[in-house]
């Protein structure tokens, strides 16, 4: 009996003794790993790109949307110059409509009237040469007078608010500018959708992910539906 005892003793002990089988924790999958790496990357590449042009149009969205009580006073300032009697037989000569001043008359008009009208399209006729030369937050132009040579100019400062909205429209503001409009909306677009995918990735563990997108995207149809007319 005794042995009995000691040998339910010695396999219970054994038992007691033997190490418990554990399942390994379930791995997450390489490419669920990868394609979250590769989405924050790109998520935080964009917005670090887009991030100052982003504020910028964000705030002059509310400068032209109150763009009518904003005050604004526009500053004119004139002055006058005269072609020298060496450059006149370059204005005498016949030109296209729309031709750009000679560059010899342009650089000595930018000495002396402070505004570069070289490769300007300028509008030619019997009288005078007109060279309009409007800019962000600004209107300018140079009139000369082909029989006397005497040039004068005007500019209109619209102060840095226009500017700045003028930026926002693409208004004025040349080739570069508008190539970086493209780029920038790119990047914003780059960010959007990234951040849609990060918003999927993570909706099970918050519940008001895809509410809050439907939100986003049902008010500003629901307001143009019942409001815009």
């Amino acid at each position: 009996m005794g042995a009995l005892v000691k040998d339910g003793l010695a396999e219970s002990g054994a038992r007691a003794a033997a190490p418990v089988a554990v399942s390994p924790p379930r791995a997450k999958p390489k490419f669920r790993a990868w394609w979250m790496k590769q989405l924050i990357t790109w998520h935080w590449i964009s917005a670090a790109v887009s991030l100052a042009a982003m504020l910028l149009f964000a705030i002059t969205g509310i400068t032209l949307n109150h763009a009518a009580s904003i005050a604004a006073t526009p500053v004119v300032t004139t002055a006058k110059a005269t072609v020298p009697p060496h450059l006149m037989r370059l204005l005498g000569a016949p030109h296209a409509p729309d031709a750009p001043l000679p560059d010899a008359v342009a650089d000595d008009l930018a000495l002396r009237l402070h505004l570069d009208a070289r490769g300007r399209p300028a509008d030619w006729s019997d009288d005078d040469v007109y060279v309009a030369m409007p800019g962000p937050g600004r209107d300018a132009w140079i009139s000369i007078a082909r029989a006397t040579g005497v040039a004068t100019s005007e500019v209109t400062d619209r102060g840095w608010i226009a500017w700045a909205n003028d930026l926002h429209k693409g208004r004025n503001t040349g080739g570069v500018w508008f190539w970086f409009i493209d780029v920038f909306a790119a990047a914003c677009v780059l960010f959007s959708l990234t951040g849609l995918l990060l918003l999927q990735l993570h909706a099970r563990r918050r519940p008001l992910t895809w509410p809050m997108v439907g939100l986003g995207l049902a008010l500003p149809l629901i307001l143009a539906v019942i409001f815009i007319h």
